[in-house]
């Protein structure tokens, strides 16, 4: 359908609408006059007249009223209109296309913080700060060419001087004669720029911090996919940038990645922070210990959002958790458990014979002829023959039997879980002791280094003497085994040396 048609249309139902109206008005005074009194006399010409005007006055009457009560709506609704234009919690500007203020509502007027009789005809221009006039101009002009609405952020100067940063939301229109103007909504955007500029300064202070520190911080998706990796990240892994959007889990040591995976799920379920220690797998294949923690983000509705971690990487303090360990448990010279962790070992192991009913063997060893290579070519020579005895001895055990270095070239060789029966046991520890025996027998050939990167192979023989005592059932202490291993022992030295000897029970 055409303009023209619709317009036709309009005015038609227009004039319907009306001629309904005059219809009805005529039918209600008429009823009306119909309930007046009048007197009972026969029609006449001059009485149908009377009764037309008659008519026609009340039909009057009752437009009066009707415009009457519409003018009082009229009024009520423009009461109500000027409070809402007025009191609006945002200012209402009309400019010319001159720029120049036509109407202005108080709100915009404080805005301002002139008067508003004040400002009408004034140049809306002389408000805004001097850096931000050029984007004006071309702002308003952008506005004045165009059907679109368009938004801007701007500073303007008060009336006291002051400045305010204020958003804009303009829209030209025409008016009846088809001049353009621009209404403006103006908006008071101080206390959303104070709050972008400490957000903005906060980020910069956490920025700050998580480029300077040494551990290291991530932000995860609920999926574990990284979206933000700390500069720390470069110490292991290179460029963190690369790591965006790749998940976190991969470089983790297999053995941990489901236990991570779980703490993880757990922090997402929960939002309680958990704390776990694991092993990254870094790009050389090295294993670096780490300690982290996650925290849960939540959007504004309460929904989980993110995750940040903050793990540190804990190998130095590993190494040295291992250190004190090995210092208190190991011999330093041969790496073999010392006397504290044999006595822990045998205690274990006389609990485990209690309950399987098995036997096992202490072998007190000391070396027959060690004395005189210390004597001869020194210390240096010395620790590496007893180097070498821990290594032969330990390749003539199981994995699960413990062989300790007791003191100076005195040794204790524990097996543990042998058999039910006594003498398959004694026969059993009978063939590794004389294995050992055997083993330490051989030629050792030792490397001496001297100063200038010399080196000089000396040949040595020594022998051993081995003394051995069985236990079951947790009878014995420890201390009772070890003084009657070691008294057989000293009787396989004076019967001739390089020999075992049991202890009778």
């Amino acid at each position: 359908m055409s303009n023209k048609s619709e317009v036709q249309g309009a005015l038609k139902a227009e004039a319907e609408a009306e001629a309904k109206f005059a219809r009805a008005l005529r039918a209600a005074a008429e009823e009306k006059l119909a309930h007046m009194p009048h007197p009972n006399t026969p029609t006449r010409p001059a009485e149908e007249i009377l009764h037309e005007l008659q008519v026609h006055q009340i039909e009057l009457a009752m437009q009066y009223d009707e415009l009457r009560r519409a003018q009082v709506i009229i009024e009520e609704s423009r009461d109500r209109y000027v409070d809402f234009y007025d009191f609006a919690p945002v200012g209402y500007i009309t400019l010319s296309r001159e720029a120049l203020i036509d109407e202005i509502n108080l709100t915009g007027a404080t805005l301002l913080g002139v008067e508003r009789g004040k400002l009408l005809l004034r140049r809306f221009a002389t408000f805004i700060a001097p850096e931000d006039r050029d984007r004006w101009y071309q702002y308003f002009m952008s506005v004045l060419h165009s059907a679109d609405k368009k938004t801007c952020e701007l500073a303007i100067l008060r009336g006291d001087g002051s400045r305010l940063a204020v958003q804009l939301n303009s829209l030209r229109l025409l008016r009846e004669d088809k001049l353009p103007v621009v209404r403006i909504v103006l908006f008071d955007i101080a206390d959303h720029k104070r709050a972008e500029e400490a957000m903005r300064e906060q980020e910069e202070f956490f920025r700050m911090i998580a480029e300077n520190i040494e551990d290291l911080i991530v932000v995860l998706d609920l999926e574990g996919r990284r979206i933000y990796n700390s500069p720390s990240y470069a110490r292991l892994f290179g460029d963190p940038e690369g790591l965006k959007g790749t998940d976190s889990f991969a470089e983790i040591h297999p053995d941990d990645r489901e236990h991570v995976q779980q703490v993880f799920k757990e922090t997402v379920r929960t939002g309680i922070s958990l704390r776990t220690e694991y092993r990254f797998v870094v790009a050389d294949g090295s294993i670096r210990y780490m300690e982290s923690s996650g925290g849960l983000i939540r959007n504004s509705l309460g929904q989980a959002s993110r995750v940040v971690v903050v793990a540190r990487d804990i190998t130095e303090h590993k190494q040295a958790e291992e250190l004190i360990r090995n210092l208190a448990f190991y011999d330093t010279l041969t790496q073999l458990p010392n006397r504290r962790m044999l006595d822990d070992r045998l205690n274990q192991a006389m609990a485990a014979s209690k309950r399987s009913g098995r036997y096992g063997a202490l072998m007190f060893l000391d070396l027959d002829n060690f004395k005189p290579l210390n004597d001869q070519y020194g210390h240096n020579a010395g620790d590496l023959l007893l180097k070498e005895v821990a290594r032969r001895t330990i390749g003539c055990v199981r994995e699960m039997d413990t062989v300790a270095r007791f003191g100076g070239d005195e040794f204790v060789v524990m097996l543990s879980e042998l058999d039910t029966s006594e003498e398959s046991s004694i026969a059993q520890a009978g063939s590794v002791a004389e294995k050992i025996r055997d083993t330490l027998a051989k030629p050792y050939a030792l490397t001496l280094q001297h100063e200038g990167n010399t080196e000089t192979i000396v040949e040595h023989h020594c022998t051993s003497s081995i003394g051995v005592v069985m236990f079951i059932n947790h009878e014995d202490k420890p201390a009772d085994l070890l003084k009657r291993a070691d008294m057989v022992m000293y009787q396989a030295k004076e019967s001739g040396r390089n020999r075992v000897r049991f202890f009778n029970m």
